[in-house]
């Protein structure tokens, strides 16, 4: 009951985000009709459909964004009909038919002493799918669990309080904008310059949105003023173990990942209470350095659950204390599992994670969770998650995100005593090296940015990004954080890809440490590439797949560290020129 209490929360929130304002002219067209026979069917269709689409993205994908696009289409044409009908009135009703005339149709019925249902419903329908693609990080995390741990009926039920949470909170807005333009129609008589008012507001917003403003800069204006109040409903919705407690975890963004990287430690009980039992690990597509382990066989051995995925920075930088904690307690019962999920379809390859096995130097069991079947075991939400079991199967500590090796490590011991072992006095001095190094977290500044369209932010190119087809892009003015591509590039929803050679990215970004997520495309050729910071060459602030002169090659897909800087850390602009195509570029993280 609380999730839905919260879900509906989460909606009433939506008001105060600036995302929803290109909504509000569709809203307020009606807002001096009766309520009941006009501005409540509006809002229920609104809502209805906003559940609808909202479930599809989580039950099919991508699938659902295409028809949702389609969607926005029939919803702006006919929503701008409706504009001009309220601009034009006389107008509307001799304009071609037939979807003119409708427009026409729907205008008069808005404009009736009662309000039609059927048409107010049907613009209810309209605004739910513009308004479908603005939300904030709880609708997110309800449609991450769907997405990850399967739709069902509850996943529907949640997002229905949270469309119904923010129909409330446009139902107040509309009760009273209703009585304010009632006041206004008998102190001045203007009714129909307020008409034609609204009919410009809704033609601009139809633009606003059909530019994609609503998405772009209201959503990044959004993030600023609403996160913080969300998260605190967000952090109330994790259980005891800080897992999502969602129905079935982008994301929606924050992105299909739809997961979470996450950096910063999470405090746990100091006296390890039982906070589970050992999930199946049933369900990998392939076990690495290792035949299939199960729950069961593992009784009487502490273990540990590494879940990661190899391209992610945060999982880099933990893996070489799991390394450690592998070799020095495994003769005393310890027995390390990595869980490798994958965020990206590369990752989903068995050759590409063996390769990253090889070359981090693993040699502990690794499962290749590809259909995500031991991460919904845990319930897990997190790159990386750290799970401690004791000899007797029951989950006794928990870690998310990189830090406290030395009280993950003193958990480890305790564990081992309590079975009766006799361990080290000393705790494992751990150096890691290259993207493994830890980070210089009071530097860090810039967030991880993705370069498909699923899960973009920043994107400051001219025109916004082209969807899934070749488009020649401009290099933007940027801010901090801001990013642009130059050249010509095929933007889809995981990458950005490059269709001739001379293509770049730059960034403007503050951290010690820049990495690019990099793949060499479809045909596996290597992918030669130059690195500038504030238009010079690296010289020392080279990264380990750069050399001085800020040149380095994409031999496969992974994760490349391109900049260490080693003096003072201040704002740069990074450029990364390819003198190759075919190279995909996938997310930007720091350090």
């Amino acid at each position: 009951m609380l999730l839905f209490v919260l879900a509906y929360l989460g909606g009433v929130l939506t008001i105060i985000s600036p995302c929803i304002l290109p909504v509000l002219p569709f809203v307020f067209a009606r807002a001096d009709r009766p309520f009941l026979k006009s501005g409540l069917p509006m809002l229920i269709g609104m809502a209805l459909t906003f559940a609808i689409v909202a479930t599809l993205a989580a039950v099919a994908g991508g699938w659902a964004v295409a028809a949702n696009e389609y969607g926005r289409i029939a919803a702006l044409v006919l929503l701008a009909l409706f504009g001009i009908a309220l601009l034009f009135p006389a107008i509307a009703d001799r304009v071609t038919q037939p979807l003119v005339a409708l427009g026409g149709r729907l205008s008069q019925s808005a404009d009736g002493s009662s309000g039609g249902f059927v048409p107010s419903l049907l613009l209810g329908v309209a605004t739910g799918l513009l308004w479908a693609p603005c939300a904030g990080p709880v609708l997110g995390l309800i449609l991450t669990g769907a997405a990850l741990q399967g739709a069902n009926i509850q996943t529907t039920f949640l997002l229905l309080a949270y469309a119904a949470g923010a129909a409330t909170s446009l139902a107040l807005a509309l009760l009273v904008g209703g009585r304010v333009f009632a006041a206004m129609k008998r102190s001045l008589g203007a009714g129909e310059w307020v008409r034609r008012g609204l009919g410009v507001l809704v033609l601009v917003a139809v633009a606003a949105i059909a530019l994609g403003v609503d998405t772009n800069y209201l959503a990044n204006v959004s993030l600023a003023q609403t996160s913080a109040v969300e998260q605190t409903l967000i952090d109330k919705m994790r259980g005891p173990n800080n897992t999502a407690m969602t129905p079935a975890g982008g994301a929606m963004q924050p992105n299909p990942s739809m997961m979470m990287k996450a950096n910063a430690p999470h405090e746990s009980a100091r006296a390890l209470p039982v906070e589970g039992t050992m999930p199946s690990l049933d369900g990998a597509v392939e076990w690495l350095n290792s035949k299939p382990l199960t729950a069961e066989a593992l009784r009487g051995k502490v273990v540990l659950v590494d879940f990661w995925t190899y391209s992610c920075i945060n999982c880099l930088r933990t893996i070489p204390y799991v390394r450690a904690w592998a070799e020095k307690y495994k003769n005393d019962g310890l027995v390390v599992i990595g869980v490798h999920t994958p965020e990206f379809a590369f990752e989903k390859q068995p050759a590409n994670v063996k390769k990253a096995v090889a070359d981090l130097k693993i040699d502990y069991p690794v499962a290749i969770d590809n259909n995500y079947a031991i991460w919904r075991a845990f319930d897990n939400m997190y790159w990386p998650a750290h799970y401690f079991i004791d000899a007797q199967g029951r989950i006794r500590h928990h870690h998310f995100g990189e830090g406290e090796y030395a009280k993950s490590e003193e958990v480890i011991r305790q564990l081992l005593r309590e079975a009766g072992k006799n361990v080290p006095e000393q705790l494992t001095d751990v150096r890691g090296t290259g993207a493994e190094a830890a980070p210089d977290m009071a530097n860090i500044k810039s967030p991880e940015t993705y370069l498909g369209y699923d899960r973009a932010e920043n994107f400051m190119s001219p025109g916004g990004a082209v969807r899934d087809e070749s488009h020649d892009y401009a290099a933007g003015v940027l801010k901090l954080n801001d990013w642009s591509l130059a050249g010509s590039w095929t933007v889809d929803p995981e990458n950005a890809a490059l269709d001739r050679a001379g293509g770049a990215i730059r960034y403007r970004f503050h951290a010690r440490d820049l990495h690019l997520v990099l793949g060499s495309g479809t045909d596996g050729k290597p992918v030669r590439f130059k690195v500038t910071i504030d238009g010079a060459v690296p010289g020392a602030d080279h990264g380990v797949d750069t050399d001085a002169n800020g040149e380095g090659i994409v031999t496969g897909q992974r994760l490349y560290q391109l900049v260490r800087q080693q003096g003072e850390v201040r704002d740069r602009t990074f450029e990364i020129q390819f003198l190759d195509p075919g190279v995909q570029a996938f997310a930007f993280t720091f350090g």
